[in-house]
């Protein structure tokens, strides 16, 4: 069956770059993904694969029916962009200004274009059915596209068994895959803060109330939330990574406005945090006489493997690369959209290998010089058909009694 699936990846494989590189010309921001949207499902289309639309506004679902009754598995790719400048110099970057694929969205995009082709082409081999879901507005937080696609149906006709998402990760070198039983990446909140005080000159201190002050008392504050409320063995971040405020050297500023996130794993870490950052902030500006307005978004949730599942994408993995290729990793506190279909869903979030040759030269994630190696590309298509294969055979000795766990 390897051979057969490595035959169908290497017929496919110069569509998986061409799309690749099409969509990183061509980059859409979230819910705006109408041109990719329709060039998935125009190749959908040309692979003969059965595909659903009217989730999401633009997103699809692609459904592959094996020959073999069985149980469902889905694999989901995103596809939205970033609003980026790109600063790459190769022959196809971004021809759209200010708009830029720095996450890796249309390679994954590609991929999972390329995994269905193969599949399709395996259905005598399928036990269970294959769901491909294109989702849009990942880089959406708080909203997210895995929820509005849920809402809007998308598992209603067919419900998954098992789901999977594979994430390109430049930090690993191509031929390794990255998965963790448990927590896999954090859970991603966002603020505003907007401090109000009283405007004066810069020469008469006592006849104003300088916001400033009271941001630097709040932004110091802040940081004991994790140092001095957080078990030390727990983890969280807190991060202030915008601050406006003043108008010139010689004016004491009546505004000042903070943005930042707070990352955590534990739900009652993060209510911990959210607790403590109110109190800190809304009792310092009131220690200062001033006025605060904050708004507090509750962005994704953590993203938590099924242990039974990263435990299959492992041995798949191994499979396919070799027991070397799925090296013990830490988690990390970037968010995914992902996380909300594994709330609802088992399944499990994996990490690509996608390193550059010059390792020295990579820039990471979300980065205007992000580059990945193209190579991983069909080799994250090859993985994601040995997953499913192999979670669908796994689903089905386990319905025939076959596997005790």
């Amino acid at each position: 069956m390897e051979d057969m699936i490595q035959h169908y990846i290497s017929t496919i494989e110069s569509d998986i770059i061409r799309i690749r590189r099409s969509l990183h010309k061509n980059p859409e921001l979230s819910n705006e993904e109408f041109a990719t949207s329709a060039l998935v499902q125009e190749t959908l289309t040309e692979y003969g694969i059965e595909y659903r639309t009217g989730f999401a506004n633009t997103g699809v679902l692609g459904i592959i029916k094996g020959n073999k009754p069985g149980k469902t598995v889905a694999l989901r790719a995103d596809m939205d962009a970033l609003p980026i400048q790109e600063t790459n110099t190769h022959d196809y970057i971004s021809e759209t200004s200010g708009k830029m694929h720095a996450c890796g969205h249309d390679a994954h995009t590609a991929m999972l274009l390329a995994t269905g082709y193969t599949l399709q082409n395996m259905r005598d081999y399928i036990e269970g059915t294959v769901l491909l879901v294109f989702q849009p507005a990942e880089e959406n937080s708080p909203t997210g596209g895995s929820q509005q696609m849920m809402d809007d149906g998308v598992f209603d006709e067919f419900t998954p068994d098992v789901i999977f998402g594979q994430h390109v990760w430049p930090s690993l070198p191509v031929g390794e895959i990255g998965v963790r039983d448990g927590a896999m990446m954090g859970a991603s909140d966002r603020f505003t803060v907007t401090i109000k005080g009283r405007g004066g000159h810069a020469s008469m201190p006592q006849d104003g109330n300088d916001a400033i002050i009271i941001s630097n008392q709040i932004i110091s504050s802040l940081q004991t939330i994790v140092s001095r409320n957080v078990n030390p063995i727990e983890s969280a971040v807190v991060t202030i990574g915008s601050i406006n405020g003043g108008y010139r050297y010689n004016v004491i500023p009546d505004k000042v406005t903070l943005e930042g996130t707070v990352r955590t794993y534990k739900p009652e870490v993060k209510e911990k945090v959210k607790q403590r950052f109110h109190t800190i902030v809304q009792q310092t500006v009131e220690a200062f006489e001033g006025e605060v307005e904050i708004e507090y978004l509750d962005g994704y949730p953590a993203t938590i493997n099924t242990p039974k599942w990263a435990q299959q994408a492992r041995h798949s993995a191994q499979k396919l690369l070799g027991e070397a290729s799925t090296p013990n990793l830490d988690p990390v506190m970037a968010g995914e959209d992902f996380a909300r279909f594994l709330e609802h869903y088992p399944g499990a979030f994996i990490w690509l290998g996608t390193q550059i040759e010059d390792k020295q030269e990579q820039k990471p994630l979300h980065d205007p010089a992000f580059k990945l190696n193209e190579k991983a590309l069909p080799i994250g298509s090859s993985y994601m058909v040995n997953l499913a294969i192999d979670t669908l055979n796994t689903l089905s000795n386990q319905e025939n009694g076959e596997v005790s766990e």
